[in-house]
């Protein structure tokens, strides 16, 4: 989506109208569903396509200008999370997914955002950067990252919030108008006010990924969290003349010290084989006494 179809595209007088003919008294509730299955939804806490087993617990809606955004709090077999999906004026559907603590930090980054823009000037295209961001920051979940830039256009200014995951995979991205930060940000807190913000399971940091280079493939070494637990997702990249090629295999945490068991089994016992071949290779022919 381009910043052009991103930005600001109705004038205020529409945002008003269409405000107060979807929300009563500046509330954005609607009725909550709970306990129904979402036949053939998408969606989890990593943006990835689930089973028709999938529950919507809450749901709000908010016309924001031309745009409809929905804020659904879903569950699957991993746990919860929130559904982000804009639908612009041209019926055009984008949407990312967050855990529920990264909602919390986006709710927390809103607030920031609104103030930032309440203390701007009016639009300025002689001021306005070449890439037209006027702030940015970045929030990293396991192995997702979302990018937060406030940006102008000739059409206004708005808050895009893009979704990537790491080591390759889709992007995906929302943009909100700027005028309704604050109110997204409401019937943000509103949800999680509800449902909380704790994901479960581990607790700290988890270490960072590494990678590795060996001829013409590349190795990842990536570490992640579900509801089933850590664990560590090796990615072989190879590169050919048609193109690169993945594999990856998804290693339980309770097995690494069984891999790293046989590994270093497998590393003494090679070393043993070059140790003799070494020495084989290496000993001098017997000297021959003149006669």
């Amino acid at each position: 989506m381009s910043d052009r179809e991103s930005g600001d595209d109705q004038p205020q007088s529409q945002s008003i109208a269409g405000q107060s003919n979807n929300m009563s008294s500046g509330d954005a509730r609607l009725s909550r569903r709970r306990g129904q299955a979402s036949n053939g939804a998408t969606g989890s806490d990593s943006g990835q396509q689930q089973q028709s087993n999938e529950q919507e617990l809450a749901t709000k809606m908010l016309q924001i200008q031309s745009k409809r955004f929905y804020l659904d709090v879903k569950q699957n077999r991993r746990g919860k999370f929130i559904k982000v999906a804009e639908i612009g004026a041209d019926g055009r559907r984008s949407q990312i997914f967050l855990a529920l603590s990264t909602a919390a930090d986006f709710r927390d980054h809103l607030g920031t955002f609104s103030e930032f823009y309440s203390q701007l000037g009016p639009p300025n295209s002689d001021t306005v950067p070449e890439d037209g961001k006027l702030k940015s920051e970045m929030m990293i979940k396991d192995n997702r990252r979302y990018y937060l830039d406030l940006k102008e256009n000739a059409r206004g200014r708005f808050l895009r919030v893009s979704q990537t995951i790491t080591r390759g995979g889709p992007r995906s991205q929302v943009a909100i108008p700027a005028q309704g930060m604050i109110e997204f940000r409401d019937n943000l807190t509103d949800l999680l006010d509800e449902f909380g913000t704790d994901d479960g399971g581990f607790k700290g940091d988890l270490p960072d990924g590494r990678h590795m280079r060996v001829d013409n493939k590349n190795f990842y070494f990536d570490v992640g969290q579900n509801n089933r637990g850590i664990y560590m997702r090796i990615s072989e990249v190879t590169t050919t003349v048609k193109g690169n090629f993945r594999t990856a295999i998804t290693v339980p945490e309770k097995s690494w010290s069984r891999f790293r068991d046989y590994f270093r089994d497998y590393c003494e016992k090679m070393a043993e084989c070059n140790e003799k071949s070494t020495t084989a290779t290496s000993v001098p022919a017997e000297s021959v006494s003149p006669q």
